[in-house]
This record gives structure tokens, C-alpha cells and sequence, in this order.
């Protein structure tokens, strides 16, 4: 992992952090379309439709807290999230097409959305601690995102998807 070296502030670490969920944002980016294109269930496909819609909205945000903090948009590479894609990429390729693989794309996205809403959550407190209130509000508006989509994940899975793949 290509780390920042020295980090020797609050103000570095979150820093170091912004770039990290900016890498996470723009790789999901990229894996949603493949898990829409897979999703057999309408609404699993429009949820996830929605949510490729609002990480467009969350790389602009955190383009807007980069520029807030004087800096320019910068991606750190993610193993924590290339991990958790790279799985759901194996877990959907041994999963037969159907209800199955639905409930399969579920528990893969919502281990992406726990994983950013464990560094949003983060990134809030930290931008409050250092004063950052303009850069928390935004990064605040992402976390609620990420929320809320988890929650439509798991009233999809539990109304309907895990119980026809049962």
C-alpha cells in the first residue's frame, strides 16, 4: 500500500483518509454497473441504479472538501476496498444467475456501504475536531447516503430476495 509516510497530525490523517474513501468512491464507481447489469430483481437493479447516481454526488462532495482544504482531489490506493470488490467480484462469478446471485450482489454491496459508512463516520468527527464544519456538513451528506442505501439493501433482502433464494 502506497501509505503517506510521517503522519504526524490529525489534519494529515485526515487528509490521508479523504484520499483513501476518494480512491473507494471512484473503484465503486466502477464495480456498480457490473452489480446492476447482474441484479436480477428490479428493484435490487433500480437501488442500485440510485446509489451509482449518488457516488457521482459523493466524488463531487469530496472534490468540494478537497478544495475546502485548499488541495486538489487526490486518491490513495485502498486495499481495504480493492479486498472487499475483488470478493464480491469472485462471490458473484461461483453464484448460478438468479435469486441466489441477487442476494449474493446484497451482501457484497452492503459490505461496501459498511465500510464507508466506517470512514465517513470517521471523517465527520475529524472534520468537526479540526474546525472543518463546511468540509464535515458535506462529508455528513455522504454518510447519510451510505446509511440509506444500507437500509435499502437490507429491506430488500429481507421483503423478498433472501427468501426466494431460500
Amino acid at each position: 500500500m502506497a501509505m503517506m509516510t510521517n503522519i504526524s497530525s490529525l489534519d494529515e490523517l485526515y487528509t490521508h483518509q479523504l484520499q483513501d474513501i476518494y480512491y473507494a468512491e471512484m473503484q465503486i464507481l466502477k464495480s456498480l454497473p457490473k452489480m446492476i447489469e447482474n441484479a436480477r430483481n428490479d428493484r435490487l437493479k433500480s437501488g442500485l441504479e440510485k446509489h451509482l447516481r449518488e457516488t457521482e454526488t459523493h466524488v463531487e462532495r469530496l472534490e468540494e472538501v478537497f478544495s475546502l482544504h485548499g488541495e486538489k482531489a487526490k486518491a490513495v490506493e485502498c486495499p481495504a476496498i480493492d479486498g472487499i470488490i475483488e470478493e464480491a467480484d469472485h462471490l458473484a462469478g461461483e453464484v448460478e444467475e438468479g435469486d441466489v446471485l441477487d442476494a449474493a450482489i446484497i451482501a457484497s454491496a452492503q459490505a461496501v456501504e459498511h465500510y464507508e459508512i466506517t470512514r465517513y463516520g470517521t471523517l465527520v468527527a475529524w472534520a468537526q475536531e479540526l474546525g472543518y464544519d463546511d468540509a464535515a456538513s458535506l462529508l455528513r451528506q455522504n454518510l447519510d447516503d451510505e446509511y440509506g442505501a444500507d437500509q435499502t439493501l437490507n429491506d430488500l433482502a429481507q421483503e423478498r430476495i433472501n427468501r426466494r433464494a431460500g
